[in-house]
Parts: C-alpha cells; sequence; structure tokens
C-alpha cells in the first residue's frame, strides 16, 4: 500500500467503472472539485447513513459546484442493488482489487475492515482535505460541506479583482 496522502498531495488519477460500466475519470472532471468518498461495503448500516447522507446533501454539494464519487471493493452487481435501494444520484465506483483505496493510502483497521475516508481534491488534482472516521459515515458529508465552503471562499479571494487578491 501507498503511503497514506494528505492535504496538499496530489490526488493520484481516478479511472474506475461505475455499477452502470459508465467510467469516470479525474481528468475529466473540468476544473470541478471532487467529494472522493471510500467507504467499507455496501448495505452496511454506517455506509448506509453515509451514502444517504450524501444522498440527502447532494444539490448543496452541486450548489458548491462538486462532483461525488463513492468508492468500494464491491462489484457491480453489488452497487447496482444499493444504488437502486437508497436513489443514489452520484455514482458508486468499482475498486476491484482495491487498488485505488491502496494508491490514497487508505487505511484499515485491525489490519481486516476497510477504512472509511473522505477526500475533497480541488479543480486542479490537489487534496485540499480529508476525513477519516470508520463509526460516524454520517459526518463525512458535514466534513465535506465544510471543506467545499472553505475551497469556494479561498477561492473566491484569490481570484483577480477581490481584497485578498490586492485589488
Amino acid at each position: 500500500m501507498a503511503p497514506a496522502l494528505g492535504a496538499g498531495d496530489p490526488a493520484p488519477q481516478i479511472a474506475l467503472l461505475d455499477a452502470e460500466g459508465v467510467e469516470h475519470r479525474s481528468d475529466q472532471l473540468a476544473g470541478a472539485p471532487l467529494v472522493l468518498f471510500f467507504y467499507p461495503k455496501d448495505d452496511t448500516p454506517g455506509c448506509t447513513a453515509e451514502v444517504c447522507a450524501f444522498r440527502d446533501s447532494y444539490a448543496d454539494l452541486q450548489a458548491l459546484g462538486a462532483q461525488v464519487w463513492g468508492v468500494s471493493g464491491d462489484d457491480a452487481a453489488s452497487h447496482r442493488r444499493f444504488a437502486a435501494r437508497h436513489r443514489l444520484p452520484f455514482p458508486l465506483l468499482v475498486d476491484q482489487g482495491n487498488a485505488l483505496r491502496k494508491a490514497f493510502g487508505v487505511p484499515s483497521v485491525l489490519g481486516l475492515l476497510p477504512g472509511r475516508v473522505t477526500y475533497l481534491i480541488d479543480g486542479q488534482g490537489v487534496i485540499r482535505h480529508l476525513f477519516n472516521n470508520l463509526l460516524d459515515g454520517a459526518a463525512h458529508r458535514r466534513e465535506a460541506i465544510a471543506a467545499l465552503q472553505r475551497l469556494q471562499a479561498a477561492t473566491a479571494s484569490a481570484a483577480p479583482g477581490s481584497e485578498a487578491a490586492g485589488g
């Protein structure tokens, strides 16, 4: 496994299929920020709480300009059932062999249970925030929204003509 990535690190290239066989690539985000959340397993209580929290705040996340992708090692059929059951508006990506999880260095718990980590990746592909909490799946949504708001504020203050940019 690669060392765990943190804020300020470039994110690895993402190119995974979703439950419908559609490829999602980070190099096709056209500068939009990405909320990328790794979760342990479809249809478990904590993971259901997490994906439903992201679902319930999806419009808020989109209003902040973000794409949202969930990732686990479950297969496409499992993702299709899980997404349909909870009416998820964002893709669940199939991470066969946990290759992307390993590339990000997402830790395991006790070496057995895949970790639950959410990353905010800016439009230039740099990790701006990460949140690691296995037990409180719903907190990942709150963290993602707060990090997106900070990113949006920082971007606005650095824009040409803004006071912070000297204008």
